[in-house]
């Protein structure tokens, strides 16, 4: 038999060349192969950022309704005071406040000082009266939180306080410390401490009972079962007090300095009263209406982060 010979085209007929009276060719048709067509799904890449138009819509969303608002207000403003009278319009008043910036930390005596030394004297006074009500509610709550007893025992007292207004601790302070600073802090930390307590205590007592069965059964110590399981829960509440606490804080601190004196925005405001300078004290209006809502926005900004960290 003779050598046959193949040739080999991929998809074709395979011919074969065969002697007289061999057996007839076999065709075999190479089976089609079929090509497989892979769909490759390619991911849209993730958004770097949002397109400059709605970045500027959302910033518009977020400023243009404060702005409008405040010129509404610096609209009425004008208009009411547009045919004189006592009260000084927004053009005499911006004229003031910028003299009064020009220097801000000037030093003329122990009573005659730049508004800018009197905000710091009143946010030192609130700082230590906060932070000595922070150091005690805050614990307190937790306390008051954990234990049932002391809370029938303690909450009455809250009660029969809290709704005091915190000038009438004012004259208590005088007389226990017989100086003007100390009394004015005192009285921060008398109308600073009970939000604290409060929404701490609020917050332990929301604290699901699972968490604190898991923690018995694990035999965990208090300091473990405070740090691990009920700040991290309490948390949010404890900020919220926080944040009552000191826009209270420095609502306080204006009306107990114009009746304790020294330095401090309370006491300049009622001194430039005292000197018929109207268009000092509303400017004294904005400054205690701003810092008090940085102190607030701060204190949000804070919680935020501190819950977004703890989460």
């Amino acid at each position: 038999m003779s050598a046959m010979t193949m040739k080999f085209q991929f998809g074709a007929k395979i011919p074969v060349d065969r002697e007289i009276g061999e057996e007839p060719v076999v065709e075999v048709a190479a089976a089609p192969v079929k090509e497989q067509k892979m769909e490759k799904t390619m991911a849209l890449p993730a958004e770097t950022g949002t397109p400059f138009t709605e970045t500027l819509a959302s910033i518009g969303r977020a400023v243009l309704p404060p702005v409008l608002g405040m010129l509404v207000l610096i609209g009425i403003w004008y208009i009411a005071t547009m045919k004189g009278g006592s009260i000084p319009g927004p053009l005499q008043t911006w004229d003031a406040a910028t003299a009064l910036f020009a220097d801000p930390f000037y030093r003329n005596g122990p009573n005659d000082q730049g508004i800018g030394w009197n905000i710091l004297s009143s946010l030192q006074r609130v700082g230590i009266g906060f932070g000595f009500a922070a150091l005690v509610g805050i614990p307190l709550g937790f306390i008051l939180g954990r234990s049932a007893f002391l809370a029938a025992m303690v909450n009455p007292i809250i009660s029969l306080l809290r709704p005091v207004s915190p000038l009438a601790w004012l004259p208590i302070g005088l007389l226990v410390f017989k100086k003007a600073d100390p009394a004015a802090t005192y009285t921060i930390f008398i109308c600073s401490i009970w939000p604290m307590i409060m929404n701490t205590a609020q917050g332990v007592q929301r604290v699901p009972q699972d968490y604190l069965n898991v923690a018995r059964v694990l035999a965990l110590s208090e300091w473990k079962v405070v740090t691990k399981i009920l700040f991290p829960a309490v948390l949010p509440y404890m900020l919220t007090g926080i944040r009552l606490s000191i826009g209270t804080a420095w609502l306080v601190i204006v009306a107990a300095e114009m009746l304790t004196g020294g330095v401090g925005i309370g006491f300049w405001v009622w001194d430039e009263w005292n000197n018929l300078k109207v268009e000092h004290i509303i400017i004294a209006i904005f400054v205690i209406g701003i810092v008090g809502l940085i102190l607030e926005q701060g204190l949000i900004l804070l919680a935020k982060k501190l819950t977004k960290e703890s989460s």
